[in-house]
Order: structure tokens, then C-alpha cells, then sequence
């Protein structure tokens, strides 16, 4: 639980929005929208201003007819399992959230589950340089950053048991065995995995995530990797499984695949997705419908002939090709009703509304309009890989589009900035503070290790001496303590436990962080703690009086934004980057 002594102005009267169901005592109307972002936690604030509530009934486009029908009829889960060919890297993700997006415009209730057939149990010891960001869940899951799509595109709160793995599987199979619940039985994989994976998959899928406390109307299963793999053929044989025992009416498959262009004829080429559905077809799966990937619009040959050698209905070919933004997928997908092919698939089509994407379209052109853009220097350990901060680019995004602004991101190497960095690669160095220096606003995003660390507190001095708006996140936060106590109060070796252990001045512990024993000195020095855990000892929320926006967190705000709701300390961010901090406070206190 988090209790806030004090909140300056430039955090208390940021607006957000958190659909979580923390337990509140607010006593300030503005500080309400930012306090109730923190993530994992209940929250007590005090604060002496003028106590004001707002109701708001959040448009979920629920359809009460569905609901008085459905409670007139049994009710059965419907499944829309969305796979992959060809290539990886299609965009799978973004396409099953675009599938929810559009099937929740049409009223029905949506959840997603992820499968990822590698065999850790989850992402939390991944590399980001191999599979880019772990995404982190309400319940403290670590997962597939496609489930932070799948959060920000259908405004949900999943848990960790919606990323299934190989790994949990096989796990969940182990213990039964050890504790005997296979009474003797060989344990093989057909059927004792393909079991558990159907027996997860239908649990996980009434599992409510809106909200509310009734199930969802529509599952949405990604398959993670390519049709084909042999790490994923006991999920394959289990869905194989699953779509004869819920029956037709229940089951919809979408297969995304790539249609390629070769040569400098320039045709589209459909003979590797031909070769992709023939393989998922000798698997005992038939898509109901294809999502073609290309650069460009789907010719009518091309579709054509992808109709009569795949088996697949003309209008159930959809062509999801290159577009300005993601946001216009669902946009596209509706364009070509895909919503009415799948409808129809599931038996839904008396229940279902027209899809009302009015919001998403205003975003979708919004976006492609604006053309004033601010630069932001993202100084990070892992910026070879932009999905390894992928959380974080939507929220910068989404801060952006609230301040009429393009992100203009600039990737900083932090140990590019390091002074043994001017012998070894010269021109790095010379680039990186170039670009550090050309930036309106800089950000310090979380991560692990003593890579970099150098380049991270030359960033922040570089911003706090500068009047340079600053966000610390995590490690950034620790960074802007540490250099705040070597250069502000002269002790040269301050230092973090997790980097120097026998660091005369330990400025971040393991727990609680930020050293209890030096919390005072930093304070008298200048550096204020706005933010305290409900014992006083966990530093959450810092920054420095007097300075237009030097701010650290550390817990992370990333994974609670939403397009359209953007987090409050990116908001105040960009905000302060775009001298328009001042007047938006004054425009938020002042109640219009």
C-alpha cells in the first residue's frame, strides 16, 4: 500500500485513467488519476485539497440483448485461434488484438491467451535481445510482450495463466505425475499434454478480465511461431482436439501469412502460403479464414487463385497490407467485414452489432495529421532491440497523441556516452551526445546489470543541470539517486548494491531501494521523495523541486497506458517537453 506525504504540482494534476480495482481513499480530485496507475498495489492517499468525484461509465459497447439472449440459451465459449506461416515476425499479435478490437465494437465480451511453445515456463528470464520485452501483468505475471497488445488494444487485465508455455505445461503435467494423478499410467503427450493444454486453454478462457465478474463471449488463441515447428506440434494436435470437441459453431480459425513480392515484375506471389495452409491442413486444422500480410493491396487474381488452391472462400481472404499505424489494423479488418465472416463462423450473427470503431478511426487519423513531432532521447542497455522498450514506446505514443505531438524517439547506447567510450569508439561517442543533446526531453527506462550504468547517470546529470524534462523508470529512478548523491552531495563513490556491494555509500539497497538510513540527507540536499510504500521505507516517486520536470518511479508506469488514456508521468513528460506543462495544470485546477 502506498501513502503519499506530498505531491508537487507537476504530478498532482496529471490526468490518467487506471481500469484497475485498487482500493481507494482519494481527497484530491487530480491526483486521483495519477496515484491510481501504480501498479500491483493499494493505495491510500492524504492530501489537503478539495475533494471532488467523477463517475464515468466506460463505453464497453456491451450489447444488453446479447446478454438477455445469452442467459435464455446456454451459454458456450467461442474460440478464434489465429496461427501463423511462412515467417515469423508477421504481426500475428497485432492482428488477434485487431480481431478483439472489432468483435468487441460489435458488443460481445473478449479475452485473448497467448501460446508460446518455447519451453521456459515464462519470460521473466528471457533475454530482450532475443525475444524483446517481458511484459509484466497485474498479478506480477512476467510474459509475452503480445499480451501487452492485447491489454492496451482491448482495454483488459489479464493474468499470467493467459500466456500459456511449453514449460507450464509440461510442468503442471510433472507434478501430477509425481503426485500420482495418472494412477500408474504411462504419461505421454498425446494424451496426457494435449489434455492439459485443452483443459488450460478452456479454464483460462472464463477467467473474467473487463471488470466485471462474468466470462467473455469470444476467446482470442495466438499460436506463437510458424506452422511447421515441431516445439509446436503437441498445441497444434491439442487445438485439433479442441475444435472437435467445442464444435464448429464455436471454433474459427484465421491462419496470417506472408504474400511476398519477387523480381522486379512485381508479383504477388501465393505459392508459399499455399504450401503453409496444405501443412495446416495435414494437421487436421482448415482456416476458415486467411490474413494476408503484404506491402501492398491484394490484387483480385491474387486472392482468386488463393481461394481455389486453398479452399477458402473469396470474401474470407482478408488483406491486412501496410499501413501508417497499427492503429488502423482493426480499421482495415472491418473495412473488409471480417467481423461478418467470423460471426458467421461462431453463430453470432443475430447478436452481434455493427461494429462501432467511431474512437478508433478519430485516433487512427488523428495520429497521421499531426505533423509538429518531439524528439526524445530514450538512453537505455538495450536499444539494439526497440521491442526490448516496447511498453514504453506505446506510452511515449500514447503521451504524444494527448499532446499533439509525434514521438520522434532517439536510441542512446548508455555506454556510448561513457567517458571510455571517447578512446575505444570516438564517432559513438561523439554521436551519442550529440543526439542527447539536440533532444527535448530524456528518458531512462528500467533494466539489470552494470552495463551502461556510467552512461545512464551522465544522462541524468546531463538532464537535472539542464532543466532537461527527465523520466527515470525503475533503474532510471535508481540512476537519478545515485548521481543526485555523487554530484549534489559530493559523495563520489554512491553506488547501488546490485553494482558495488562494498560501496561506501549505499544509496540503493536490494529492499527496500533507496537506502532508509540516507533518505534524510538526500531530502536536505534537495532531492524530494514524493511518493512512500505505506511503511515510509519504499522510495516509489521522486524529483526535483524548482526543476520543470525531473521525475523518478519506480515501479512501472508503461504497462498501465492505454491509447487514449495516457500514463501520467509520460503525459507530464512530453508535456514538459512541449512547454505545456504549466498551462495544462492551470487548465486542470482551474476545472476546464
Amino acid at each position: 500500500m502506498l501513502k503519499l506525504n506530498c505531491l508537487s504540482k507537476s504530478l498532482l494534476s496529471l490526468s490518467s485513467f487506471s481500469t484497475t480495482t485498487t482500493t481507494t481513499t482519494i481527497v484530491s480530485r487530480s491526483a486521483t488519476h495519477f496515484i491510481k496507475q501504480l501498479p500491483y498495489i493499494n493505495i491510500v492517499c492524504r492530501f489537503s485539497y478539495p475533494f471532488c468525484t467523477s463517475s464515468s461509465s466506460s463505453n464497453r459497447g456491451l450489447n444488453l440483448e446479447l446478454h438477455k439472449n445469452s442467459e435464455e440459451r446456454e451459454r458456450k465459449m467461442k474460440y478464434v485461434l489465429v496461427t501463423g506461416g511462412v515467417v515469423s515476425g508477421l504481426g500475428k499479435g497485432v492482428t488477434a488484438s485487431s480481431i478483439g478490437v472489432v468483435l468487441k465494437a460489435c458488443g460481445l465480451r473478449v479475452t485473448s491467451i497467448k501460446i508460446d511453445p518455447y519451453l521456459n515456463t515464462d519470460a521473466g528470464t528471457m533475454s530482450p535481445f532475443e525475444h524483446g520485452e517481458v511484459f509484466v501483468l497485474d498479478d506480477g505475471g512476467e510474459v509475452d510482450l503480445d499480451l501487452g497488445n492485447y491489454e492496451r488494444f482491448l482495454d483488459v487485465t489479464l493474468t499470467r495463466d493467459n500466456n500459456i508455455t511449453t514449460g507450464k505445461i509440461y510442468q503442471s503435467v510433472l507434478e501430477r505425475e509425481r503426485k500420482g494423478d495418472y494412477l500408474g499410467k504411462t504419461v505421454q503427450v498425446v494424451p496426457h499434454i494435449t489434455d492439459a493444454i485443452k483443459e488450460w486453454i478452456q479454464r483460462v478462457a472464463n477467467i473474467p478480465v473487463d471488470g466485471n465478474n462474468e466470462p467473455a463471449d469470444v476467446c482470442v488463441i495466438e499460436l506463437g511461431g510458424t506452422v511447421g515447428d515441431i516445439e509446436s506440434m503437441p498445441f497444434i494436435e491439442a487445438l485439433r482436439q479442441l475444435s472437435f470437441t467445442v464444435g464448429k459453431e464455436n471454433f474459427c480459425l484465421i491462419h496470417v501469412s506472408l504474400i511476398p513480392v519477387l523480381g522486379v515484375v512485381g508479383e504477388q506471389k501465393t505459392k508459399p502460403t499455399q504450401h503453409s495452409v496444405r501443412e495446416l491442413r495435414a494437421l487436421g486444422l482448415t482456416p476458415h479464414l486467411l490474413a494476408c500480410r503484404s506491402a501492398q493491396p491484394l490484387l483480385e487474381n491474387t486472392k482468386e487463385k488463393l481461394s481455389q488452391f486453398c479452399h477458402v472462400p473469396a470474401e474470407n481472404i482478408l488483406n491486412v497490407h501496410d499501413v501508417p499505424n497499427i492503429w488502423h489494423v482493426p480499421l482495415l479488418l472491418r473495412n473488409q467485414n471480417a467481423h461478418s465472416a467470423i460471426l458467421r463462423q461462431l453463430n453470432l450473427l443475430d447478436v452481434a452489432e455493427t461494429p462501432n470503431l467511431q474512437e478508433w478511426t478519430t485516433r487512427a487519423e488523428t495520429y497521421d495529421n499531426l505533423s509538429n513531432s518531439v524528439r526524445i532521447a530514450m538512453v537505455g542497455k538495450y536499444v539494439g532491440l526497440t521491442d526490448s522498450y516496447l511498453s514504453v514506446v506505446k506510452a511515449l505514443l500514447h503521451a504524444c497523441i494527448a499532446c499533439s505531438m509525434k514521438p520522434a524517439i532517439d536510441w542512446i547506447a548508455a555506454s556510448d556516452l561513457e567517458d571510455e567510450s571517447v578512446k575505444s569508439t570516438p564517432e559513438a561517442h561523439a554521436s551519442a551526445w550529440k543526439t542527447l543533446k539536440s533532444a527535448s526531453c530524456v528518458l531512462v527506462p528500467g533494466g539489470f546489470g552494470d552495463r551502461g550504468i556510467g552512461g545512464m547517470i551522465l544522462a541524468a546529470k546531463y538532464a537535472r543541470e539542464n532543466n532537461v524534462p527527465y523520466l527515470g523508470i525503475c533503474l532510471g529512478m535508481q540512476i537519478s539517486v545515485i548521481e543526485f548523491a555523487r554530484s549534489v552531495l559530493g559523495w563520489e563513490d554512491a553506488n547501488s548494491e546490485e553494482f558495488d556491494e562494498k560501496a561506501s555509500s549505499l544509496v540503493i539497497k536490494f529492499m527496500p531501494e533507496v537506502n532508509p538510513n540516507l533518505v534524510n540527507a538526500l531530502e536536505d540536499g534537495g532531492l524530494k521523495f514524493v511518493g512512500r510504500d505505506e511503511s515510509g521505507e519504499r522510495m516509489e516517486i521522486l524529483e526535483v523541486p524548482g526543476h520543470p520536470y525531473y521525475v523518478g518511479v519506480q515501479f512501472h508506469p508503461e504497462f498501465k497506458s492505454r491509447p487514449g488514456r495516457a500514463s501520467a508521468p509520460f503525459l507530464g513528460l512530453i508535456l514538459a517537453a512541449t512547454n505545456q506543462l504549466e498551462g495544462y495544470l492551470k487548465t486542470d485546477q482551474n476545472g476546464s
